[in-house]
């Protein structure tokens, strides 16, 4: 049985910087982007947060932190992205089936939050499954 390593806030914070880049792909965040994150946050990603943690290292507010710090500093959503591939492939292991499933849905649900999903987010999005797709692998 392989022992997998809990997430430590720099894997939240990683999915902050990713979610960003996906809403920045096509160089502004707009509010409906930002919604649908802070609902998939409350909803979604919720069940990873450990009641006996502070606030301040909850998985959630990691993500949202990262996300409107990057958003104010208007951060390059294609560095972002390599920022989060690169964590990505050297902490493969984080990265379960469950995972990688939510990541997709956040994605997702981010890019589809503003009438349709845009080229830059089509590309980006498309980057991003075949990187999920090589972790994946890597961890079967």
């Amino acid at each position: 049985m392989t022992h997998v390593k809990k997430p430590d806030i720099f894997f939240y914070q990683s999915l902050g910087e990713l979610f960003y880049a996906v809403a920045a792909s096509d160089n502004i965040v707009k509010v409906e982007e930002y919604s649908v994150l802070l609902k998939m946050v409350l909803e979604e990603w919720k069940i990873y947060e450990n009641t006996n943690e502070f606030y301040n290292e909850a998985p959630g507010y990691q993500i949202e932190f990262v996300f409107k710090w990057f958003d104010y500093e208007h951060m390059d959503a294609q560095d972002c992205f390599k920022n989060f591939c690169d964590y990505a492939r050297a902490n493969s292991k984080l990265f379960t089936k469950d995972i990688i499933k939510l990541i997709l849905k956040t994605t997702e649900s981010i890019a589809s939050a503003f009438a349709s999903k845009n080229k830059s987010e089509l590309i980006m999005l498309g980057k991003l499954q075949i990187l999920l797709k090589e972790l994946s692998s890597n961890n079967e």
